[in-house]
């Protein structure tokens, strides 16, 4: 008997004949003899309505009433599993976060879970019930209500399964597995069976929407098996076809992920970049410029500071296109007159472009068969970023998709690893 916990989404989620099938899967497991977990998101759409009637309301609602408000939808959908489950005859109860409790600092909005007291699951799980707990939100020090922002699930999901001990997180959504990249872009992207901690890390940072990057984080932190399952298969699947299906993210490498040098193309839609031109270049001008910006909430990615000319350099980073019409105003009322730029450039019509492979490591020229593979397609690179296995690029937005094609193309993504190693 293993301790498993199961997650799923708001597309899993989406319909009463969707929950009900839930509720089957989770019955099939329960059957068999595991104890399950189960971390529900809110009914696909059901977030978005109830953002939507705030900002109806009020242009800027108030944090801690946006928390109070977006935790309502995973409390019905794990209500409703609940009631789904006893009408298969399966002893089940439902816990919002605070009755957990799931213990949160208090940045409402994009909270960070600090502990979760697992008492009242395991007194459940050892009277037998199928345990439902909500996702996406937690309690803080003050008994308020918080949310781990969007796709927090995924996270209150493998933070949950690190707290009780759990033999595997598994995370059903409506995609079945992790993909080379987006099939939607590139039809020929490939299902990996195994993708290793480190790729999936940098994937999930880097714009792969598959999972939430902290829950990669907690997955790594606390060595916690995540496997990615596909929700709308047959729920009746027997559960040795079910647990071969997916992508399983391992924590061990070996020689069939060290032969495909690239894993992964990642890619995101959500960039803006800023640059600070003629900024004198002074020790301390980096912590000075984004200092403001880190004292905002505001997170910042990829960052270049160009070679003194002068006495002066220019200063550019990206920032998620969600946060860039306050971090431009915050850039031009504060920064710029204080460090004494010479003028702010903004461009939010830019994305990024990643490859990904821990195989990197042991290759020489990947980064210039990607540089000459957008070069070759006219595409300019506006920033780069790299590291031990990842090479990230600026480009254009309406050059991305063409961009993902042609470096999928470029690094053999669409056959088995082994079969091309770049030159």
């Amino acid at each position: 008997m293993s301790l498993i916990v199961h997650k799923y989404g708001g597309t899993s989620m989406g319909s009463i004949e969707r929950i009900q099938n839930v509720a089957r899967r989770v019955a099939k497991w329960h059957a068999a003899g595991h104890q399950v977990v189960v971390v529900p998101s809110a009914m696909s759409g059901e977030t978005n309505r109830l953002l939507g009637l705030a900002k109806d309301i009020s242009a800027t609602p108030d944090p801690r009433e946006l928390d109070m408000l977006a935790a309502t939808g995973e409390q019905a959908s794990s209500a409703l599993l609940a009631i789904a489950l006893m009408a298969q005859g399966v002893s089940a109860r439902s816990y919002t976060g605070w009755q957990v409790p799931v213990k949160t600092d208090s940045a409402y909005t994009k909270a960070r879970i600090t502990g979760i007291d697992d008492a009242r699951i395991r007194a459940d799980l050892d009277a037998g019930r199928v345990i439902v707990v909500t996702g996406f939100q937690g309690i803080d020090d003050d008994g308020h209500i918080t949310t781990l922002g969007r796709g927090g699930s995924d996270t209150s999901a493998v933070a949950v399964a690190a707290a009780i001990k759990a033999d595997e997180c598994l995370i059903y959504t409506d995609v079945d597995g992790v993909y080379t990249t987006d099939p939607r872009v590139v039809p020929e992207a490939r299902r990996m069976n195994v993708v290793s901690f480190e790729e999936m890390l940098e994937m999930a940072s880097l714009g792969s929407k598959v999972l939430q990057i902290r829950s990669v984080e907690f997955a790594g932190k606390y060595r916690v098996p995540v496997r990615v399952l596909s929700s709308l298969t047959d729920p009746l699947i027997p559960l040795d076809e079910e647990m071969k299906s997916g992508t399983l993210i391992t924590f061990e490498e070996d020689k069939n992920m060290e032969a495909a040098v690239v894993s992964g193309i990642a890619f995101s839609r959500d960039e803006a970049k800023l640059t600070l031109l003629a900024v004198p270049d002074t020790p301390g001008v980096a912590s000075a410029i984004l200092g403001p910006v880190a004292a905002a909430n505001i997170d910042v990615d990829m960052i270049v500071q160009n070679q003194s000319v002068k006495g002066t350099t220019d200063f550019s980073f990206t920032v998620n296109r969600n946060d860039f019409v306050r971090t431009l105003e915050l850039l031009k009322s504060q920064v710029g007159p204080a460090v004494g730029a010479g003028e702010i450039i903004a461009d939010d019509k830019v994305c990024k472009v990643s490859i990904v492979g821990i195989g990197m490591r042991s290759h020489v020229g990947i980064a210039s068969l990607m540089f000459r593979t957008l070069a070759e397609e006219g595409i300019n690179i506006q920033m780069i970023s790299t590291s031990e296995i990842k090479t990230s690029v600026v480009i254009n937005d309406k050059y991305m998709e063409l961009a993902v094609r042609a470096l999928h193309k470029a690094f053999g993504l669409d056959q088995e690893p082994g079969q091309v190693v770049a030159e």
